[in-house]
């Protein structure tokens, strides 16, 4: 049967917020930050930059400011606010998490490989981390690696419909079929609105009923909404 690749678009959902757990001794703009949690996004890139003019050196208003960019599109001003705080020292798994699914956006599999190992390793006991290096290793066809890691988000939060959706999709891509379809009648089972699981279903069932010609189409399995 042949292998099932799957059609990836990132949920908004993997975005961490931009609040840091950084150290206390090192603060952002109360102001800026207010216009940041308010979503009000232009004039927390406005605040944001007036702060860094003051202070240069502050690492988690670069972060902040990188996380604004983002979020209105301004990719190359995210990237390089993200590698500017990174280079003043801030080891927020939030800041990896965020340059890692940058990357992954881009295409650049093993530089979100990288930053999502660190961020896997700051903050391990979050499950977006481990969920999100489970798609990069995937991506780069490492789908033991890949396992390992869903499996390990699902450890933290069993509840996650996207993380399970994508564990079926990984083990239908190491042949492992029965796992696949297991896994996704169960989530169907217990919520039957949620679609990608109930089309992978679909694809899947299709294909064994037509091993004779050629199995699954590699191109169809849906990750993640």
């Amino acid at each position: 049967m042949a292998l099932i690749a799957l059609v990836s678009q990132l949920p908004v959902s993997a975005r961490a917020s931009a609040k840091s757990s950084a150290s206390d001794e090192q603060v952002c703009d109360p102001l800026a930050d207010y216009f940041l949690g308010m979503e009000d996004y232009p004039e927390a890139i406005k605040r944001h930059r007036a702060v860094i003019d003051d202070d240069p050196g502050n690492a988690l208003a670069h972060y902040h400011l990188g996380f604004a960019y983002g979020v209105v599109g301004e990719h190359r001003q995210e990237l390089a606010e993200y590698q500017k705080a990174i280079e003043l020292g801030l080891d927020d798994w939030q800041l990896f998490l965020n340059l890692g699914l940058l990357y992954l956006e881009g295409g650049q599999t093993q530089d979100a490989t990288q930053v999502l190992r660190l961020a896997a390793l700051l903050g391990p006991d979050r499950p977006e981390t481990h969920f999100n290096l489970a798609l990069a290793y995937e991506r780069r066809g490492a789908l033991a690696q890949a396992e390992q890691e869903a499996l390990r988000s699902l450890q933290i939060d069993p509840s996650q419909p996207d993380a399970r959706n994508t564990l079926g999709a990984i083990y239908a891509e190491e042949g492992k079929y029965v796992r696949a379809s297991e896994e996704w009648n169960e989530l169907v089972g217990e919520i039957p609105d949620y679609t990608p699981a109930r089309t992978n279903l679909a694809i899947l069932q299709h294909a064994e009923s037509n091993r004779s010609k050629g199995g699954i189409d590699p191109s169809g399995l849906i990750r993640v909404p």
